[in-house]
């Protein structure tokens, strides 16, 4: 799919389809979800045909090939024109955010032959009345949560060749405030039978792990805490054949092997141990990746809260201070994976915090679940994997899309805002997922250099330390908004995202002893750009929310 912008407002898309092999199908279509908006009170039109409402059943209306179809709301109009003549299939479908208009445009339909190339080209033009009325922000620096460390970073290695350039230019250019690395355990202790402790002493230890280890001294003598987290287990501590994919019932991962389970307990410490030892490691936090899902150690909610009892016992008898972390779980959907532990008192004094990864599960009535399970354990929350979309190591050219730039930043604000974490602990500072670009990652020759996320990330982590979350809100959904401060130093971050057009913002509720602001602002044209400092006069100020911007207000 190639898109390129023509003028404002106007899109020229053209997209190609090839089949590697003969395929049989129904079609291949380019679908476009509409606005709610024209469900409701909408209409389409179709080449010089007349106007027709899109409320009720919608068969026969789109039974001929045309060459323009105009969709029209309530102050908003959408054009779409093909280069060819094409029979549309207009459908009401129902996700899980309700109801919505579904349009899909045929690029082929029926069988496609091996080595058979589609295309189809069109342009997009979208229209309308922009809302540019003022937005009200308010903050309540007399309601303050928990309170945020800052931002970190996970630093799993997996490229020796591109990793080296992006984490050296991170920890030097961003405050990390906390941090998540790998335990390679399959190479700790291939064999069960094995005395991997013994063998690292001796200077047998795999060059796998050797780098594992020294990435956590690295960030740990720079006083940046640590979280280790294993995504492997050598065979003889599961159960079945390892498995890094969904086997044919779909099912990921593999269980830990009940009867090995005090070999377990002893291989994990040796090696936090060791750790400890060797790289003056301590080890803050310790959680199987993901294993809710099985990646690609699987367990029940059962087994999990087993485990932080058994492990987490099992270290505290051997002198660790390392606590386990609950959950971890490969997004916030899967929240009921915590209830076991939650609900079993035995655990709670294994447990040192909750964590979820931010790709799936954004509705603020499931946040709000996660912010209410660590207010009821009296536990910090940790967002232990932040980012947006699972898969765009598929299409890496997305990370340099301002979009994406911006969705990301939108949902790190809206987590400060509703879950009050810890910390958000970006997927990743290396070069997997990279917020830089050029430096051969992903194919990119060019100079190493920052892109709109590393900025975002930058304006993020750039939060002064020692503030906690306060009460904040816009009376716009297109604006997110969170705040932080402390009242005894005067000192507050207001970080905001306009998903938006450009409009004037007053903002009420400032402590009386602000007197001014200074202004950060991140888009796709700047760059953590400071502005000139906006008057704070009694608890209000005013300034320019532009559209697509991060925008950050911090006292001086």
């Amino acid at each position: 799919e190639d898109v390129k912008d023509v003028k404002k407002g106007v899109a020229a898309v053209k997209v190609q389809v090839l089949a590697k092999e003969d395929t049989d199908m129904d079609g291949v279509y380019f679908s476009i979800e509409l606005p709610a908006s024209y469900a409701g009170k909408g209409s389409i039109k179709m080449d010089e045909g007349d106007a027709q409402s899109l409320h009720g059943n919608l068969a026969g209306l789109t039974d001929k090939p045309v060459s323009t179809v105009s969709f029209t709301a309530p102050q908003q109009r959408l054009t779409l024109h093909f280069a060819t003549p094409v029979a549309l299939l207009l459908r009401n479908e129902t996700d899980r955010n309700g109801s919505h208009l579904q349009l899909y445009i045929p690029l082929h339909q029926g069988k496609l032959g091996k080595g058979t190339t589609v295309e189809r080209e069109l342009t997009i033009a979208a229209s309308g009345v922009i809302d540019n009325a003022p937005v009200l922000l308010r903050i309540d620096t007399a309601q303050t949560g928990r309170m945020f460390k800052g931002f970190g970073g996970n630093f799993r290695l997996q490229n020796a060749r591109t990793d080296p350039q992006v984490i050296d230019y991170c920890l030097d250019n961003l405050r990390v405030a906390w941090s998540r690395v790998e335990m390679p355990w399959r190479f700790w202790q291939p064999q069960k039978g094995d005395h991997p402790v013994d063998s690292a002493r001796s200077g047998k230890l795999d060059p796998r792990v050797k780098k594992a280890m020294e990435m956590a001294q690295r960030l740990s003598k720079k006083g940046i805490p640590v979280i280790l987290s294993a995504w492997s287990a050598p065979s003889w501590a599961i159960e079945g054949a390892p498995r890094s994919s969904p086997g044919p019932d779909g099912v990921w991962g593999n269980p830990l092997n009940t009867g090995n389970m005090q070999e377990i307990y002893q291989s994990i410490t040796g090696y936090i141990s060791y750790l400890k030892e060797a790289y003056g490691v301590e080890v803050s936090l310790f959680s199987f990746n993901e294993s809710d899902l099985g990646i690609n150690v699987r367990q029940t909610g059962e087994e999990h809260a087993a485990l932080i009892k058994g492990l987490g016992a099992y270290m505290a008898q051997h002198g660790l201070k390392t606590k386990m972390l609950l959950g971890d779980n490969s997004d916030a959907n899967s929240i009921d994976f915590i209830r076991p532990a939650m609900e079993d008192s035995a655990t709670h004094p294994y447990i040192g915090a909750i964590s979820f990864h931010s790709w799936r599960g954004w509705e603020k009535p499931l946040l709000e679940k996660w912010a209410a399970a660590a207010s009821r354990l009296k536990r910090p929350l940790i967002v232990g994997e932040g980012s947006i979309d699972a898969q765009a190591w598929g299409y890496p050219a997305i990370f340099e899309e301002p979009r994406y730039a911006r969705e990301e930043i939108n949902l790190y604000v809206r987590l400060l805002n509703i879950c009050q974490p810890l910390a958000i602990l970006q997927w990743q500072l290396t070069s997997d997922y990279s917020p830089l670009a050029g430096g051969g990652i992903f194919g990119n020759h060019a100079p190493l250099h920052p892109t709109q996320r590393f900025w975002n990330l930058k304006q993020l982590g750039d939060t002064p330390e020692g503030l906690k979350a306060m009460a904040a809100s816009a009376d716009k959904a297109d604006i997110s908004i969170a705040a932080l401060g402390n009242n005894k130093t005067h000192t507050y971050a207001i970080h905001m995202v306009n998903n938006g057009p450009s409009r004037k913002a007053v903002i009420k509720g400032l402590p009386g002893e602000v007197s001014k602001l200074r202004v950060f602002v991140t888009d796709s044209k700047r760059n953590m750009e400071e502005l000139a400092p906006i008057p704070v006069r009694d608890g209000t100020a005013s300034f320019l929310l532009t559209y697509g911007a991060y925008i950050t207000l911090r006292s001086r």
